[in-house]
């Protein structure tokens, strides 16, 4: 019998990764508070639904930055499918097409972004960390445009890689065979030298990772590309504006899967002043800790365009491969879809702040 909520995904990925990986995928950074923090923050909403509409057809489809969607659902970036999968990002492109999702493929992908555009029948975007060397980065945002990626997803909260426990504890290192392949091997060396009591990816974004760069460097990489811009990472309203006044047509608002700052305040919860702060002239999305389809409702109700989900698209993936994460994005649609029936809001549109009360 086919898995009916997210935890039976889970629990079945939690059985089949082995301990270093399941640790690197599901572990947050310094106290690990963030991993419960943004599930309270959406928890802690509560629906208003109205009555007596007429809901016998439900539009979930959307748009974003000109393509179609079935429903206001994504794919977050994250590195080294492969990890939970020997298909990797192939498996995830093909499902996310077949359930009409958008897919964001990390820099650190396991498998060749020429590959995973082959297999991809839904728009893909591609996400970058700025390293200190630029020449590598300007290579993939070159295969990005000939692959048919649609927009470029900056992360912004990561001049370094947080110190996360469990990776030191298990002195975490990507297993042999499994390395970011559209990357300058020299580039990614440090990622594969494992040492007891250290992470090689903190080790990596050490050497690697630019810190030094701030709002005056986005022009420098408009000029190089035609691509539209996003931010990932962005959790002030300051920053939302001066995203907007950048130009930028789309933030993440995000924390990073509770990876990067410990006690950061949660997406759900820094989204409406970011919506405040744009006042349309960007497309918001959520990303973090959605686990149902009403938590898509929610954050249409903060005022997000769409919604971006991570950490379950792995466990779809270690489940079944493609199947398995096609199936955890019709569960979420499908469930988005009933309470779309349910709250009386036949459309996307329909999902405003007076939707929703805080407890």
């Amino acid at each position: 019998m086919a898995a009916l909520a997210l935890d039976e995904y889970e629990a079945v990925a939690r059985e089949r990764l082995s301990r270093p990986v399941w640790d690197f995928i599901e572990g947050g950074s310094g106290t690990e508070s963030m991993l419960s923090a943004g599930r309270e923050a959406l928890d802690r909403i509560r629906l208003r639904p109205r009555c007596l509409v007429d809901v016998s057809v439900c539009d979930p489809g959307t748009s974003l930055l000109g393509a179609g969607l079935a429903a206001p659902l994504g794919i977050a970036p994250m590195a080294y499918h492969r990890l939970a999968h020997p298909e990797g990002e192939v498996a995830t492109a093909r499902a996310a097409g077949a359930a009409g999702a958008l897919l964001v493929v990390s820099m650190f992908a396991s498998r060749s972004l020429e590959d995973i555009a082959a297999e991809a029948t839904g728009p893909l975007w591609l996400q970058l960390y700025w390293l200190k060397r630029r020449e590598p980065m300007l290579e993939l945002i070159r295969r990005a445009e000939e692959a048919g990626c649609r927009a470029l997803v900056l992360t912004v909260d990561a001049p370094r890689v947080a110190y996360r426990p469990r990776d030191v504890r298990n002195g975490f290192s990507l297993p042999e065979g499994i390395r970011a392949v559209n990357v300058d091997p020299s580039v990614m060396s440090a990622s594969h030298s494992g040492q007891a009591g250290q992470s090689a990816i903190a080790r990596h974004s050490a050497e690697q990772f630019d810190s030094s760069i701030t709002w005056d460097d986005l022009e420098w990489l408009r000029e190089r590309t035609s691509l539209p811009l996003v931010l990932k990472g962005v959790l002030t309203g300051e920053d939302a504006e001066l995203a907007a006044k950048h130009g930028v047509e789309a933030l993440v608002v995000s924390n990073h899967g509770g990876r990067q700052l410990d006690f950061a305040r949660p997406a759900a919860e820094a989204l409406p002043e970011i919506a405040e702060a744009v006042d349309g002239r960007c497309r918001l999305i959520l990303d973090g800790s959605i686990r149902h389809g009403a938590d898509v409702a929610k954050a249409l109700c903060l005022g997000a365009d769409a919604v971006f989900v991570g950490r379950p698209a792995l466990w779809g993936l270690a489940h079944s491969g493609a199947e398995g994460v096609e199936a955890v994005l019709r569960l979420l649609s499908d469930e988005f879809a009933e309470v779309m029936a349910l709250m009386g809001a036949p459309r996307v549109g329909d999902f405003i702040s007076s939707r929703i009360v805080h407890f």
